[in-house]
């Protein structure tokens, strides 16, 4: 067997870094060791476990979204036609199991569903920028665990978005310019001209122009296919310049000569959708599928993710350096944050003992208060009972004044009654 070159490394010390690479030693192998099979054996563990990869399709209602999806994964999910009346965006998310030869893929699409159809349309990207941020959100509250589970954990976070543009042949849209500028720091890009077979070649190549000019002077960073590796950077870089795709996509089969392709059946002929002459059906699949799939998960990662995890650590406080620009450990981060919040629920707590003392002696102030109302109240009330006893006395005195009153004229008109009687008889007997 052919002796191989081994690098080993020597001890450097650390402020040698300059020198590093001059230190390292080229070794031969004297033998096989066996190594040169960890390619091939994580190749069998990764193919065992399977794949996953997770697609969002942004785009107005009748674009196409569902087709395009049908067409590059050569399936037929036979979903019914979307409504143009939703008050509001909503996202419908479909999670397929799917084989080519020995390779199982999770595919996970979510597709926008009412976009574009509201009358105010100002708020229509919030459920997608909503959507994208609770994946990352997850992964990140999976990954702070005590116990993590990533073996057995379904990754969901978005690692492309599709943004359907409409063929209108002039400019994007606010709402395509709006949504594109909230998500291409979350998400890796890539538009396409959605029903590219309405507009003729030579208008399709000046639109793209004018697409690619107002993305660049809005700001928006979409994703570009990456020429690093020098095995696919020619063919990237060609792609790069093709962005965005003019997409046509179709499952109905149509008869060209004497065989079947997926196409579109028009009276003037047909078109294929696997013609690069015809549309970019083609190069989008080969890029996305076929090309740079791993690097679209990489990028999510690496980057999108990795953003949104910074920013989120950086919001509860912990940073990589402390006050002196030294670097710092996560340990003494977390004591630090403990002891600054032992102190504030120190201050809080000294705060709502004083808060509570206060509003205890405000109480206390109000039920001497009351007592004093009490007790006046009290006196008020004996001195009525008081003049209540007198009136009743003064009223029964009365009521036997009146009484001896009454008795005292029945016995006067009595006795002047009598005494009229007896002068009649004394005038009667005179007579």
């Amino acid at each position: 067997m052919a002796e191989k070159p081994m690098c080993v490394s020597t001890q450097i010390p650390d402020d040698e870094d300059i020198q590093q690479e001059e230190n390292i030693r080229c070794l031969s192998v004297l033998g096989h060791f066996g190594y040169e099979c960890l390619p091939l054996q994580m190749m069998n563990r990764a193919t065992k476990k399977g794949f996953s990869f997770n697609i969002l399709c942004v785009g107005e209602t009748g674009l196409g979204k569902s087709t395009l999806i049908d067409t590059l994964f050569n399936i037929n999910l036979k979903e019914k036609q979307s409504s143009h009346f939703y008050s509001s965006v909503k996202l419908k998310i479909q999670t397929y199991d799917l084989q080519e030869g020995n390779v199982p893929l999770k595919l996970t699409v979510v597709k926008t569903v009412g976009y574009g159809d509201q009358i105010n349309k100002e708020d229509s990207y919030q459920p997608i920028v909503s959507y994208i941020d609770a994946q990352l959100e997850a992964y990140l509250q999976e990954e702070l665990k005590i116990k993590r589970s990533f073996v057995d954990y379904h990754d969901s976070r978005i690692h492309v978005c599709l943004y359907f543009i409409s063929p209108t042949g002039h400019s994007l849209k606010a709402l395509d310019i709006l949504t594109m500028k909230n998500i291409d720091s979350k998400v890796n890009i890539i538009p396409v001209i959605a029903k590219a077979d309405t507009i003729s070649t030579s208008d399709i190549q000046k639109f793209k122009k004018k697409i690619m000019n107002e993305l660049v002077s809005n700001g928006i960073q979409i994703y570009q296919f990456p020429t690093d590796d020098e095995t696919i950077a020619q063919v990237n870089s060609s792609m790069n310049e093709q962005l965005p795709f003019a997409i046509v996509a179709s499952m109905d089969e149509v008869k060209v000569g004497k065989r079947m392709v997926r196409g579109r059946q028009y009276p003037w002929g047909v078109l294929q959708v696997e013609n690069e002459n015809h549309c970019d059906f083609v190069r989008l699949r080969d890029m996305l599928l076929s090309t740079n799939m791993e690097d679209l998960k990489e990028q999510t990662h690496t980057q999108h993710y990795e953003r949104y995890r910074r920013f989120k650590l950086q919001e509860i406080g912990f940073t990589d350096v402390g006050p002196d620009n030294q670097p710092v450990s996560f340990q003494e981060i977390y004591e630090a944050k403990r002891q600054e919040f032992y102190a504030q629920c120190q201050r809080e707590e000294e705060d709502l003992k004083q808060k509570f003392m206060l509003r205890v002696k405000e109480k206390e102030k109000t039920f001497k208060e009351a007592e004093k109302e009490q007790d006046k109240f009290e006196h008020l009330l004996r001195i009525q009972e008081e003049e209540t006893i007198k009136l009743e006395e003064e009223r029964r005195q009365l009521e036997e004044e009146i009484m001896n009153f009454n008795k005292m004229k029945a016995e006067y008109e009595a006795l002047q009654s009598q005494s009229c009687t007896n002068v009649k008889k004394d005038k009667d007997r005179k007579k």
